[in-house]
């Protein structure tokens, strides 16, 4: 299976609601908010909580997570499991989850993978005149080598069909967290991206919208971001002009 576009907020819940008139509050909580193992670590947990008081029925499943040209993709994996892979979780109650990578394989740079938690619906509970409120979380997890290299990313901005892209390439081994995004020019706010951006994984590229190009002339822009290696000030060039 491939997802294009799938991790716009890497880390996050994401709902989906069917039109209706009232709405069953979401119960699940997964925590913590991602995971990173370095080697020889090979085993992480989760907890999940049910904050209702019935109980709940919750799928876990696990994929590489790759990226492209910009797309990122997930795809099932063997290398990595999730124990157990469904379960029932009683109301006000904790359960752990354990994710464990088994292949014997060495890890040359940093593997990432994303755990995908699902609260499935409970058909009878289903009612005229409710929305039914389904919940998922995507938990980012990291597999590192104790010599992989930490992210270096080369940033730019692109101008495309009326759009600024920012645009970055890591060649590190690791993964870089982008958060807070703005451009300007000549003291002008360009675009501006609130909270998480994204995520660059080692060796890939990457690309975001972050505000119209209607009002960018030529020169460079100013680039203002947090990550999780620290703020970033930076020079850009334009390109697609």
């Amino acid at each position: 299976m491939k997802v294009r576009a799938m991790l716009k907020c890497i880390g996050a819940m994401s709902f989906c609601l069917l039109f209706s008139a009232m709405t069953h509050a979401a119960s699940l909580r997964v925590s913590p908010t991602s995971l990173d193992m370095v080697a020889p670590g090979s085993a992480g947990v989760l907890t999940l909580t049910n904050e209702a008081k019935r109980p709940i029925n919750v799928q876990i499943r696990v994929f590489r997570w790759t990226q492209a040209n910009g797309i990122e993709r997930l795809e099932p994996t063997n290398d990595v499991v999730v124990s157990p892979p469904s379960t029932k979780l009683s109301g006000g109650k904790d359960y752990a989850v354990r994710v464990v990578r088994v292949t014997k394989k060495p890890i040359a740079a940093e593997e990432s993978y994303r755990v995908v938690v699902d609260e499935l619906p409970d058909p009878s509970r289903k009612q005229a005149g409710t929305i039914v409120l389904v919940v998922r979380y995507s938990i980012p997890v990291f597999f590192r080598g104790q010599d992989a290299s930490p992210p270096k990313v080369a940033w730019g901005v692109a101008s495309r069909k009326g759009s600024l892209q920012l645009t970055a390439r890591n060649v590190g081994d690791t993964r870089l967290r982008l958060s807070e995004v703005q451009l300007t020019q000549g003291g002008r706010v360009l675009g501006t991206r609130e909270g998480l951006v994204g995520y660059v994984l080692g060796g890939a590229s990457m690309q975001w919208p972050i505000g119209a190009s209607k009002s960018i002339s030529s020169g460079r822009v100013a680039l203002k971001a947090q990550t999780d290696s620290g703020p970033v000030n930076a020079d850009v060039a334009i390109s697609g002009r």
